[in-house]
């Protein structure tokens, strides 16, 4: 015998409030529904509209340094601290969710030129223009703080970076030295015959391979198990700063000296995946969120930018009257925040979303949030909500510059265009802008 059973999910009729209106159910048939995609439209543009009402991206700022920030490390394992380095020498351990800081103290002669912690998060390294890495303990109820452990090195270095999970660190300079944490002298060291490396990173995912940035235009890379470098690429202009993405493992973004971006992929290194636009002076500075589908870039031309991984152009630009060249960014590990410091002495905080509500939010607050987010999906492309979605306000300054700088390269466009067309065929051949960024490279 067959029995038919009905049964109701309680939570497609029952209210979450006495006050809380009916359910209604909705019936799809479009024939009902004429003026669906009229209403969808009005809606996606009021959405759009209040995104921008209600965009407050910036949260506050820690004082406290008495010089230009230099560096910061983010905390491997706690989403409350952040460890920042100054030009004075000065490193300050901050409490974020109070905005004080809980420790200062005088770690070096000059610069702090690079900060970061172990993977256990028991302990930080700092380098500076001294020659010396010290230890310190990421916890201390001492008032003089006094390193764990100093080691001297023999050259100047500029930047360090652990590794994600052994007690292994990499230092950079006038070479590119491994170091263990129970050691005091270097384990190996990987020259190229290269003056000096400004930066270096080690990959998240193959935690073997790190990457550094040269002063004579290249990038290097490394891979920590063998005794001499892998590879070596030469870009037309400086690179400044590199940053790993941290779920795709060979690619990584380069913040560079003519203004762009460029995303590469470490196994095709002649020409950038993605060329990122729009800053109108050097970047300084990048990092990428922990999704990898974004990263955040801070330049000289005291603005900072939002870039999705694929596009060429940012999804945002912060910028306060006060704040000068920025000089270091950083992503929150939770993806709601971002950090900035930048040479008058604040570290900024803002919002990675800049209309995000902060805070706990009700389940039908949600449920119309999530709502509002499909339909300006849904209507992007329509002429009024991409100009609604894509208009910001930003200095005169900046907007000047970007008209020249769009002005210019329409110009260089142009001019190569009519020298190929008033030239022999083939003599003057067309060549993608990607592959003028990178002159040659070695193995």
């Amino acid at each position: 015998m067959k029995v038919k059973m009905i049964s109701r999910n309680p939570d497609e009729y029952m209210r979450e409030t006495k006050r809380d209106i009916h359910k209604v159910k909705r019936n799809y048939d479009p024939s009902l529904h004429p003026l669906e995609s009229a209403r969808e439209y009005v809606r996606a543009l009021n959405a759009t509209k209040l995104d921008r009402v209600f965009a407050k991206p910036f949260i506050g700022n820690l004082e406290g340094h008495k010089d230009g920030v230099s560096c910061f490390a983010k905390h491997p394992t706690s989403l409350s601290y952040l460890c920042s380095g100054s030009y004075d020498g000065g490193i300050h351990v901050w409490h974020l969710p109070t905005r004080t800081s809980i420790r200062s103290f005088v770690a070096h002669e000059g610069y702090v030129r690079g900060i970061t912690y172990t993977p256990s998060a028991e302990h930080f390294l700092s380098v500076g223009d001294d020659k010396t890495v010290k230890v310190w303990k990421s916890q201390t109820d001492e008032l003089d703080d006094i390193p764990v452990n100093t080691i001297l090195s023999r050259t100047i270095l500029t930047g360090i970076s652990h590794h994600r999970s052994e007690s292994i660190f990499a230092t950079c300079g006038e070479v590119c030295s491994l170091w263990d944490e129970t050691r005091n002298e270097p384990l190996k060291q990987l020259k190229w015959g290269v003056d000096t490396l400004h930066s270096i990173e080690f990959n998240p995912v193959e935690t073997s391979l790190l990457a550094s940035c040269a002063s004579d235009r290249s990038i290097i890379f490394y891979d920590v198990r063998d005794a001499n470098p892998l590879r070596k690429m030469v870009m037309t202009h400086r690179p400044n700063k590199i940053s790993w993405n941290p779920m795709e493992a060979f690619n990584f973004t380069v913040a560079n000296e003519d203004y762009n971006l460029y995303t590469f992929d470490s196994r095709r290194l002649k020409r950038p995946v993605k060329i990122h636009r729009d800053h109108i002076s050097a970047v300084l500075d990048v990092d990428y969120s922990p999704t990898g589908k974004e990263f955040v870039s801070g330049s000289y031309d005291k603005t900072i930018r939002i870039y999705n991984a694929h596009k060429e152009h940012s999804r945002e630009i912060y910028h306060t009257k006060r704040m000068q060249r920025v000089t270091c960014v950083g992503w929150c590990l939770d993806n709601k925040y971002i950090f900035s410091g930048s040479d008058e002495m604040n570290i900024r905080l803002w919002k990675a979303r800049a209309s995000e509500k902060i805070g706990a939010l009700r389940p039908r607050e949600r449920s119309a949030l999530n709502y509002a987010e499909t339909l300006k999906e849904k209507y992007a492309a329509h002429p009024q909500i991409r100009r609604i979605a894509n208009h910001r306000q930003v200095p005169k300054y900046i907007y000047n510059n970007m008209k020249k700088h769009r002005i210019i390269n329409e110009k260089e466009k142009k001019k190569e265009h009519n020298r190929r067309i008033h030239s022999k065929p083939g003599a003057v051949p067309f060549v993608p802008e990607t592959r003028k960024k990178v002159i040659r490279e070695h193995e």
